[in-house]
């Protein structure tokens, strides 16, 4: 390389002096042979190309509109038709949560406590509440009947919390005998003008005899509600006994004045929505003549008809091509078709309600759609002549300034040339120096007003600057890293030993007291865990036993575990009983709970003379039971609570029962059936009582340890998921 006139020759300054102006010639040439032949032809083309253009978009904006339609109403038709059906979803989830707690409860009349009821007052109609109504010759006096009444109650809280939890406008149950159970806010509906109550005999009700010739759950058609009066669906489903005897039929309300509403109000002129049933009858529709009025449910009270409409079945229409796109979509093919009515042609896209078997049908006028494809033409026809004359215009003015512009350009890239390349040079030069003066010692490249060039030179010496000071920074954090993890293992380890010297872990438990033998484990997920156990005497004859079980894990559920831990044994010291212990817990559990954790817990007081265990359940597992006189393990099915923390002033059903010398109970938390194998299979509950019945005769200790092999042979190399508790009891006698 040679200096010439503070020029390196052979240098990267002349290397791009050169390459920009062989660029700068070559492309002035090419532009201006360019510019004159594109001149001449472009205004041919321009003008060839605007009429192809326009008939082109005539054809393609037509097309385009049509699928905008189509697809923008398969989308929303979609969408409404699955709010729909997540409406009638939720009828189907309350009413078997309902079937589900009511078929315990009657086919076992005897483990329940009569409950107060009353019958429908006025003073209480806008509130939730339930009320009972009887058919004409039952007498509430009665002892049967009201024994009846008094059992079935016993739903009433359930009742409210349905219908609180989904917003359910009404839930109701009916007994064979001709005995209504109702929660609604309409307590006032049932009376009649002169103030006498009426008579209500569910047995003769449509939804009562559906369901119980079905035997299974179901919607019926569009009718009035006895209470309200207002249009409403039914959803009911019959409850059996273990031997199929009818105990009852569960039901709840769904009002639709809301989708009556909808379909009036969001109709205009070119596009509107309909409902059909699932015999292919309009239901809902805004319009009053034609093929698409509403003809399903003129036998309803609250539809006033000038004159008499008779249903009409659209998949028998004489307009095949509705028929068939009817059909199509009730059988579940919802693409949008062009149909053509008395009307006109319209776009129609349907989507099937599947839980209850309607099918929501969108409709949009083709004049419309044609209307919006002839405003985009004469838009853009518009906006192509401006264009145009904008076009004729600028060539002229262009063309002189080419020259002038080229002329100037050339003058001043040449300049910039040269200083940029003088700018670009020196600060490489000078990052190449300073890298060079790098050592062991001094391993940080810093960036100083030479680098800031605002380029690439830029980034590249922040990069240096970036690189070195991370190789700084990376040492240092090794370091941190290091002790910080060592840090939060031996506070974890604290943390489990501190957990587990909370829990009673010496065995035998009590070696003064030949009455019992109990044996208790707890495995946590984590370092620590949200289960916990608890044994301890309330007083020298009753010893109470906790297993539970804290919703989470790690160090939060370890907090709450504490916490409800000490909450629990402080209520049973009072010496209350186990409902009424699990009811204190909960109100002071829910009264500070802002992180909204909750817990399952079983809790059991024996009384060591007797033999008799009073248990009561909060959302727990079932205990397994082993009885002498049986010679094997089973499970107790109990009566399950609401959990503890959940919801403020629940009570708890209390149930008991004997054990003999010899009897044990096995308590334990949801890790054990849910332990998952490497195919995704839980261990459940029959390998559970498996495992208990492979040592039945066992005493605690090895029962436990049974089971723990058991559930490790079946997850195998899997992870543990969830802590695994377990507790067993054997009782002996005095």
């Amino acid at each position: 390389m040679r200096i010439y006139k503070k020029l390196t020759v052979g240098g990267i300054e002349s290397k791009i002096l050169v390459l920009l102006c062989s660029c700068i010639l070559l492309i002035s040439g090419a532009f201006f042979i360019a510019s004159v032949f594109q001149g001449s032809q472009l205004a041919k083309i321009n003008a060839d190309t605007n009429k192809r253009q326009m008939d082109s978009l005539t054809e393609f904006s037509k097309e385009m509109i049509e699928d905008l339609v189509m697809d923008e109403m398969s989308r929303s038709t979609e969408l409404e038709a699955t709010i729909t059906n997540n409406s009638f979803k939720d009828m189907q989830t309350r009413i078997k949560i309902l079937a589900k707690y009511a078929q315990p409860l009657l086919e076992n009349p005897e483990n329940a406590s009569p409950a107060k009821w009353s019958f429908p007052e006025r003073s209480k109609n806008g509130q939730l509440c339930t009320m009972v109504m009887l058919a004409d010759e039952l007498d509430a006096n009665a002892p049967e009947v009201n024994a009846r009444i008094s059992l079935v109650a016993n739903m009433s809280d359930m009742m409210i919390a349905i219908c609180s939890a989904f917003n359910a406008e009404n839930v109701y149950i009916a007994l064979p005998e001709g005995i209504l159970l109702s929660c609604s806010r309409s307590s006032g509906g049932w009376y009649e003008e002169d103030g006498t109550l009426q008579s209500y005999d569910p047995r003769t009700r449509f939804w009562y005899k559906d369901a119980v010739e079905a035997k299974k759950l179901i919607f019926t058609d569009i009718g009035d509600d006895k209470e309200t009066g207002q249009l409403c669906i039914t959803s009911a489903m019959p409850v059996y006994g273990k031997n199929q005897e009818l105990l009852a039929v569960v039901g709840t309300d769904h009002f639709l004045s809301e989708i009556q509403k909808s379909i009036e109000t969001m109709a205009v002129d070119d596009e509107f929505q309909i409902i059909l049933n699932h015999n292919g009858e309009v239901i809902f529709s805004p319009m009053t003549s034609g093929e698409l009025m509403a003809t399903g449910i003129t036998e309803s009270e609250s539809i006033k008809a000038a004159e008499t409409i008779q249903p009409f079945d659209l998949r028998e229409s004489d307009n095949s091509e509705l028929a068939a796109f009817v059909t199509d979509t009730m059988l579940g093919k919802t693409e949008t078709k062009r149909i053509t009515l008395s009307s006109g042609t319209y776009y129609m896209s349907g989507a099937p309600v599947r839980s209850i078997g309607w099918t929501e049908i969108s409709v949009f006028s083709q004049l419309k759609a044609d209307e919006l494809a002839v405003l985009m033409l004469d838009s853009y026809a518009k906006i192509q002549k401006e264009a145009d004359a904008s076009y004729q215009a600028g060539k002229r003015s262009s063309t002189f300034a080419i020259f002038v512009v080229l002329i100037v350009e050339i003058a001043l890239l040449i300049w910039i040339t040269l200083k940029q390349g003088r700018r670009i040079v020196q600060p490489l030069n000078n990052i190449t120096n300073r890298i060079s003066e790098l050592t062991e010692g001094d391993m940080e490249f810093f960036m100083t007003d030479d680098y800031r060039t605002g380029d690439e030179i830029q980034v590249l010496a922040e990069s240096f600057q970036t690189l070195t000071h991370k190789t700084v920074d990376y040492v240092k954090q090794v370091k941190q890293v290091s002790a910080e993890k060592e840090r939060i293992s031996t506070e974890l380890r604290m943390a489990n030993q501190i957990q587990d010297s909370m829990l009673p872990n010496t065995f035998p438990a009590f070696p003064d007291c030949t009455a019992i033998d109990i044996y208790a484990t707890m495995t946590p997920a984590k370092e620590v865990g949200g289960d916990f156990y608890d044994f301890f005497f309330i007083d020298p004859n009753h010893l109470a036993m906790v297993i539970a079980d804290v919703s989470g894990k790690g160090i939060p559920a370890a907090l709450f575990m504490m916490i409800s831990r000490t909450v629990i044994k402080n209520c049973a010291m009072l010496g209350r009983s186990a409902g009424q212990i699990l009811e204190d817990s909960n109100r002071t559990l829910c009264s500070e709970n802002k992180m909204e954790m909750f817990v399952t817990a079983w809790i059991g007081i024996l009384d060591l003379r007797s033999g008799w265990l009073t248990t009561a359940n909060a959302g727990h597992e079932y205990p397994a039971v082993y009885r002498t006189r049986i010679g094997k393990f089973g499970l107790l099915k109990d009566k399950h609570g609401l959990v503890l923390g959940g919801i403020e002033n629940v009570r708890y059903k209390e149930y008991e029962f004997r054990m003999e010398p010899g009897d044990k109970i096995f308590v334990y938390t949801d890790g054990v059936v849910e332990a998952e194998n490497g195919r995704h299979e839980f261990f459940g509950t029959d390998r559970l009582i498996k495992a208990l019945n492979r040592v039945p005769h066992a005493g605690p200790e090895a029962v436990l340890a049974s089971v723990r092999n058991g559930v490790g042979d079946f997850v195998g190399d899997e992870e543990q998921f969830d802590d695994l508790t377990m507790l067993c009891l054997e009782y002996r006698g005095y």
